[in-house]
């Protein structure tokens, strides 16, 4: 995995473009810890919200959210990735300690649900992970694959039963489609909106599949909010796309 070269046990034994470099801050003392670029864990620091969405003049236009935080603002900087309900996307302007500036690309309205956000959403927010810092949940890259629909909330005693419908997004060049729900497995990771969950069951010909949330999961994350139609964002587990990778190229050669 990425972050295994920062490991401070085998940063003797790296070579020097892979070890771990503290860097100093410019404007104080401070030694200050690189991130592993693009890294995150789904696990939800804090929930944010959006106050601003306008359209920019492109054409097709894109989207700038600004969106209100507190508890993520620490340690960021202007270009500094952050996921927002589960999508990588860079830090465009700071306004402390009231919060900051997101671009929406036209891919990342094609493949998110981001587009869909309006001022007073609540958002899931992850600042990308610190090379010291403690590693729970998944590897998460904040690539969203697809989009689900919430079909069914229901709940079992304290806890929340969800059931996601995949869905697959409309590809600009046909033969890069790819069908997602053959990287659900039960007992699997997957992120949804961000949050790293344990896939419960899945079923193939519904396409669907489910997960449960504890209390405590519920009160820091955003979903217990949604209802059934919302959509939400998917990104399937790294491990499984890699596999499927080195599948297709070793059978191809075999032919």
């Amino acid at each position: 995995m990425g972050f295994v070269p920062f490991v401070s046990g085998l940063n003797a034994h790296q070579p020097k473009s892979l070890r771990y470099v503290p860097r100093r801050c410019r404007s104080c003392s401070v030694i200050k810890r690189r991130t592993v670029q693009a890294l995150f864990t789904g696990l939800v620091e804090e929930l944010g919200s959006v106050v601003k969405r306008s359209e920019t003049a492109s054409t097709p236009p894109a989207v700038d959210l600004f969106i209100g935080a507190n508890q993520v603002l620490d340690g960021l900087q202007l270009g500094d990735s952050i996921a927002v309900n589960g999508a990588c996307l860079t830090i465009t302007s700071l306004k402390r300690p009231k919060g900051f500036h997101v671009t929406l690309a036209p891919e990342t309205l094609r493949r998110t649900s981001l587009g869909q956000l309006a001022a007073g959403d609540l958002v899931n927010l992850e600042r990308s992970l610190a090379a010291n810092g403690r590693f729970g949940g998944h590897v998460v890259q904040g690539h969203v694959d697809t989009t689900g629909r919430i079909l069914d909330v229901r709940p079992e005693g304290d806890a929340l039963w969800f059931t996601i419908q995949v869905l697959n997004p409309i590809e600009r060049d046909s033969s890069q489609e790819t069908d997602w729900m053959a990287y659900l497995v039960p007992k699997g990771f997957i992120a949804v909106d961000g949050v790293s969950l344990t896939v419960c069951e899945v079923q193939d010909r519904e396409r669907t599949f489910n997960f449960m949330l504890i209390p405590y999961t519920q009160e820091h994350v955003t979903l217990p909010r949604r209802r059934p139609g919302d959509l939400v964002n998917l990104e399937m587990d790294i491990i499984g796309k890699y596999v499927q990778r080195l599948m297709e190229t070793r059978l191809s050669s075999m032919r």
